[in-house]
């Protein structure tokens, strides 16, 4: 069995991250480089993100989610308060959040701060969602054991039972967090493994921007 990956190589050479034409807050510069990841297509979920947590066992966890809005306050994601996720942001709230486009061999590495949000805006992207995907935040208890998958089908047969033609509240311990940034590092691959990196750093309401050595 092969398991030596060292002559994986590839040089990176689509882009160039100059300071001349940088946006002053970071959040314009994120939009446009959403943006144009979503023009040049090949990446299925530019909104894919990897969070990683810090767990009550102490341990760093990472694990990928969907990113549903970003603005100037921060970026949002819906998960289960009661998750393993859940857990771990209520006893420690700073995070790190990624994203990885391959397409532009770019990535942006976000440190920020999670608060819940406002529980009207839950409900209201709760019941944008299909209705598949409402009853399964009922059904699934979030990172708990269970037995099998049979045990989930069951809930689902019999919460499709009980809300049948009717709407489905959200659930209590399912919502929105919004991590608000304090620091983001925009990564763009370059020859030679010299790739360019531009921090931005928050510093009261204005961003701080430096280039750091690769």
């Amino acid at each position: 069995m092969k398991n030596n990956l060292e002559d994986y190589r590839k040089s990176y050479d689509k882009n160039v991250l100059d300071e001349s034409n940088l946006e002053k807050n970071p959040i314009d510069l994120f939009q446009k480089w959403f943006k144009e990841v979503e023009q040049l297509g090949g990446v299925e979920e530019p909104n894919a993100m990897t969070i990683s947590t810090v767990g009550v066992d102490g341990f760093p966890k990472s694990r990928v989610v969907l990113l549903k809005k970003y603005d100037k306050e921060g970026f949002v994601f819906y998960t289960n308060y009661n998750s393993e996720k859940g857990k771990a942001i209520a006893i420690n709230p700073n995070v790190c959040i990624s994203f990885f486009w391959p397409n532009l061999e770019r990535q942006v590495i976000i440190k920020g701060i999670v608060e819940r949000e406002q529980d009207e805006k839950s409900t209201s992207y709760y019941h944008s969602r299909p209705r598949g995907s409402q009853l399964g935040a009922w059904a699934s208890e979030q990172s708990n054991i269970i037995e099998d998958r049979a045990i989930l089908e069951e809930r689902l047969k019999e919460l499709e039972a009980k809300f049948k033609d009717q709407p489905i509240p959200k659930p209590p311990h399912w919502g929105g967090y919004i991590i608000k940034p304090i620091s983001i590092e925009f990564w763009q691959g370059r020859p030679n493994r010299l790739h360019d990196r531009i921090l931005y750093t928050k510093e009261s309401n204005s961003w701080n921007l430096d280039r750091l050595s690769p």
